[in-house]
């Protein structure tokens, strides 16, 4: 595994028990559906919450939230529309962004909810 891979899915596993401690429920992880992905589905409050984690190792340049793309964003929308359609869901739909940044021993957690707005 390409060591950004394993990055990505060490900085899933950490969100994810970032959420539960949150009290957040994991309905789903890396859920696919035909060329679209998930990182993490989860519910509170009544809301269905669809999670992208960005994961970052030493300085980058840009901002994690930044690598999230229009393109990234309406994907995101499209998938969640389709796990919602294929459960038959009628919770709100809330998209998230759970961004890690690890520097040497240290470790950040920033969680932006309410982070993007879907526009198709």
């Amino acid at each position: 595994m390409a060591d950004h891979n394993k990055t990505g899915e060490e900085g899933e596993k950490i969100a994810a028990e970032y959420l539960l401690g949150k009290s957040y429920a994991i309905l789903e992880m890396n859920w696919r559906h035909r060329k679209y992905e998930i990182d993490i589905i989860a519910s509170k409050d009544k809301f269905l919450v669809v999670v992208e984690v960005k994961t970052r190792q030493g300085y980058q340049p840009v901002e994690a939230e930044k690598a999230i793309t229009r393109e990234k964003q309406r994907n995101l929308v499209r998938a969640a529309n389709a796990y919602v359609n294929m459960n038959g869901l009628k919770e709100e739909v809330r998209f998230d962004i759970i961004v890690i940044e690890r520097k040497g021993n240290k470790q950040e957690i920033r969680h932006l909810e309410d982070a993007f707005y879907p526009l198709l």
